[in-house]
Parts: C-alpha cells; structure tokens; sequence
C-alpha cells in the first residue's frame, strides 16, 4: 500500500464514521436514548422501558461483535479496550465520578451532544467544560495524578483482562462465540417480557446496529497490516493506532483540540472527532425536521453550578473509566472486557446515588 493509497482509505473510513455518527445522532434524538435517563426512570418510576432499550442496544452490538470475530473480520485483541490489565481503581472510580456527573449535567456525553445539536446551550456549556476536564485528566495536570495513583492498582491477567480469556475462552472464534451466546440469551430474556414494546426495542436494536458498524468500519475496513511509512499494523483514522468504536468523552476533548490547533499539520482528524460532529449534525437535522429545534439555557446560578459541577466530573472520570457509560457501557462491554465490567457498575453506582442525593435536597427545599 502505498502513503497515497493509505490516505484515501482513511479518509474513507473517517466519511463512513461521520455517517453512522449522524444516523446515531439523528436516531439517538428522535428515540431519546439516554444512559442517564434509563437509570433515572428505573431509581424515580420503576419504569424500565428506556433501560430495556439501552439493554437491547447493548446486546446487539455484544452479538454483532462476536460475529465480527467469528468471521475472522476483526481481531477482538487489538482493540482500545484490550489490555492485559485490570484496572479495578480507576475504572470504579472513573464510573462513580462519571455517573455522578452525567447526573448532574443532566446527560452523559452522548445525549449532551443531541441536546446541543437541538439547540440546548447548557449542554454545549457542559461539552467544553467537560472536554477541558478530559484533557487535563489525559495530558494535563490531572494526569500526572492519575499515573501516580490509581492507574498503579491494577491486577494482571496473563492472555488479557476479559471474561473471555478468564473463562478459558482463548482464541479470537472462542471469544466470539461467548460474546455471541452471552448476548443472545440476554436479548432473548429482556424480548421475551416486552413484546408488547415493540417500537421502543427497534429503536435499541438499531442503536446497537449502529456501533455494530462502527466496530466493522474501524476494525475491518480501517485495517492496514503493514503502514506504508512504520510497516507496522495500523488502523486508519484511529487516534491510538487500535482499534476504536464509539465514546464520548476523550473524542470530544481531541475535538476542541482539533479546532483550538487547526493549522498544526500534526493535528488531524481522527474517527473520534468526526464521530462528534456527525453526532451534533444528525441530531441538529432531526430537531429541525421534527420542529423540535429549540435555543435553550441558564435561567438561576445554581443550574449553571450543578452543570459545570457534573460536566467536570464527567471528564475526570471518563478518562480514569477509560471510557463513558456508552463508550465503557456498549462498545467496551461487547468486548467482553473486565475494565468495561467495573467502569458500568461504577457509573451505575455513581449515578443512583447521585439521583438519591438530587431528590433528597428537591424534598428538603419543598418541605
């Protein structure tokens, strides 16, 4: 492959990656699929139906990459999400800060980018804000403090820290299998209670068809064996060089540094930063054709506070979570990774008791 050759792949990959980006952005709009809310309507309502839907989400994308592994299309150890490392500290407390402040920005990354695409200014607040946070946390300040402290807990697992290598699962077929398996019984037993939600599942369905391509685009088309420059083994818009799917924390911090460092030729696009803007387009192109386009923002001091609270917190603990509740919560558990494991129970956590804590001081004010 020659510099030429590899340059029209990537920008291939990366205009493939902007479209399914839109489509998730204009479906995530118009379905209101939201992490957040799922776990709010469950804590509040004892009302399942969006959690329901993140869980058939999930599935699909656990389901479709297996398949992917099967078919020998992509290898299930060269993605971000591998390593040979549990991270048990970090991602636990990534996931509670993470959950806390999605509570408190009233979204995680994801949905803050629907809602700014329809017009939601807070939540463009919440974005820049909680994309300064994430790079300081990656490059910046914080992130001398999180080397030297809880990424140094960590627990080794020779042949990669994965529900699949633990449960003796070795080669890439086995780990699809088990991903294929788990997921199926999985999405048979939340069907099987709810056929009676039937468009609300399609739409869980679809989202999860969506990371499912994603996982293809990066991982299969994207993929270069020898780089025409290092001749090593690349994949073609990958800000890491890996193998990378949907988040929304780190890819909307390289975002702001994408535009803060334009004209700096070493500063390109990556399928991260284009997943942002396809995200805030298609939700922008489903608010004005749903007449839901609506400028929205600050009305009291304290909603600003809270925002810029729970956005702070959210870019600290995306990157100690090594991901978002759908970065670490859909793509990162399709993997079957441990990491993703502990980063989702973290932001579940995180999330309740933030919610918990929300509503007591609502009761106490009313009181």
């Amino acid at each position: 492959m020659t510099i030429q050759e590899f340059q029209l792949l990537t920008y291939e990959v990366l205009g493939f990656s902007f479209l399914i980006a839109f489509l998730l952005g204009f479906l995530t709009h118009r379905s209101h699929f939201c992490t957040m809310g799922a776990i709010a309507d469950v804590f509040l309502m004892q009302d399942w139906t969006r959690a329901r839907q993140w869980m058939v989400a999930s599935a699909v994308t656990t389901f479709g990459f297996g398949a992917l592994c099967i078919s020998g299309q992509i290898d299930p150890a060269q993605t971000l999400y591998f390593s040979t490392k549990w991270y048990w500290a970090s991602t636990l407390l990534g996931g509670v800060l993470f959950g806390v402040g999605m509570v408190f920005s009233s979204g995680c990354g994801l949905k803050s980018l629907v809602r700014a695409g329809a017009g939601n200014l807070k939540s463009l607040v919440v974005l820049v804000v909680m994309g300064v946070f994430a790079f300081m946390t990656l490059k910046g300040i914080f992130a001398t403090l999180r080397i030297a402290s809880v990424d140094r807990l960590s627990i080794t697992f020779l042949g990669g820290a994965n529900w699949s290598n633990l449960l003796g699962f070795s080669s890439n077929s086995d780990w699809g299998w088990l991903a294929v398996a788990l997921s199926t019984l999985f999405l048979i037993a939340v069907i099987a209670k709810n056929l009676t939600q039937a468009t609300n599942l399609i739409s869980g369905f679809l989202v999860g068809l969506l990371f499912v391509a994603i996982w293809w685009v990066c991982g299969h088309l994207g993929f270069v064996s020898e780089h025409p420059d290092s001749l090593e083994v690349v994949y073609a818009g990958s800000k890491s060089g890996r193998l990378e799917a949907f988040s929304f924390v780190a890819p909307v911090a390289y975002f702001l540094n994408w535009l803060e460092f334009y004209s700096d030729q070493s500063n390109v696009l990556s399928t991260g930063v284009v997943s942002v803007m396809g995200v805030l387009l298609g939700s922008l192109c489903s608010a004005l054709l749903s007449s839901t386009f609506k400028w929205e923002g600050f009305t009291q001091t304290q909603d600003l506070g809270f925002h810029l609270f729970g956005a702070a917190l959210m870019g600290v603990g995306g990157v100690l979570a090594l991901g978002c509740s759908v970065g670490q919560g859909i793509s990162g558990i399709s993997t079957l990774s441990i990491n993703a494991s502990s980063a989702l129970i973290g932001i579940i956590i995180g999330a309740v008791t933030a919610l918990r804590v929300s509503s007591e001081l609502v009761y106490s004010s009313d009181r």
